[in-house]
């Protein structure tokens, strides 16, 4: 498999900020795809830069889903692939950071009630790992703006996705939200649903610049701000 072009990577250098402080990195991601390759030697290299990095959050993104069985339970090969590569950390011979210690996989909780099964099945595969999962609702009317896994509009206004959101808190688990910026007051509305539900919001909550959203920065920023 070719190597991941890094070239832009070294275009720049930059010196540490605040080198000892610890530092846990809570958003990577391991894949190893055609001409794309990030795995635990990339991600050491990376966090070998100078900063005191102690611990790091794998997030879910469709990396090594199983290829047989039913289709709700294929994302648990993703958990079981990272949780071999935790262990692999783990054995101290990658040096001390403790590589993926949360890890944050993906269920389909617009499954509702049936989702249990799939996070069950994730909790069993990382139980000293697994901490949430994202579902990710990226949606935009522009057809200019692709949304990861291509959600539906309103999908945290589901009836279904709510029913399936429900059982997170039972079961210790947390959220983790991707979106764009206009999608921001759905995120609030679901929070203020679930309380107690841990909710992470990824990306500074998506604040889109391209399609129709170019060139109108100030704008955006003041519906980002307000959501």
């Amino acid at each position: 498999m070719p190597d991941t072009d890094t070239s832009w990577i070294d275009l720049t250098t930059e010196e540490p900020i605040d080198p000892d402080i610890a530092i846990c990195d809570p958003h990577h991601h391991f894949w190893d795809r055609p001409g794309n390759r990030y795995m635990l030697d990339e991600l050491l290299s990376d966090i070998a830069g100078g900063h005191n990095i102690t611990e790091t959050v794998f997030v879910e993104c469709s990396a090594m889903y199983r290829k047989d069985g039913p289709a709700s339970m294929r994302p648990v090969g993703e958990i079981e692939f990272v949780q071999g590569l935790a262990a692999q950390s783990a054995s101290g011979g990658y040096g001390e950071t403790k590589i993926a210690a949360g890890i944050v996989g993906f269920a389909d909780l617009s499954l509702g009630d049936n989702v249990i099964e799939v996070l069950e099945a994730q909790i069993d595969a990382s139980r000293n790992r697994f901490r949430g999962i994202r579902n990710s609702s990226c949606w935009d009317q522009s057809p200019e703006i692709t949304g990861y896994k291509n959600p539906p509009e309103g999908l945290l206004k589901d009836k279904n996705f709510r029913q399936g959101f429900s059982h997170l808190r039972r079961l210790d688990l947390s959220f983790d939200a991707w979106m764009y910026h206009t999608q921001l007051q759905e995120l609030f509305d679901l929070a203020k649903s679930y309380p107690d539900t841990p909710i992470i919001l990824d990306h500074i909550g998506g604040p889109i610049g391209i399609g129709p959203y170019s060139g109108k920065h100030d704008e955006v920023v003041k519906l980002w701000r307000e959501g």
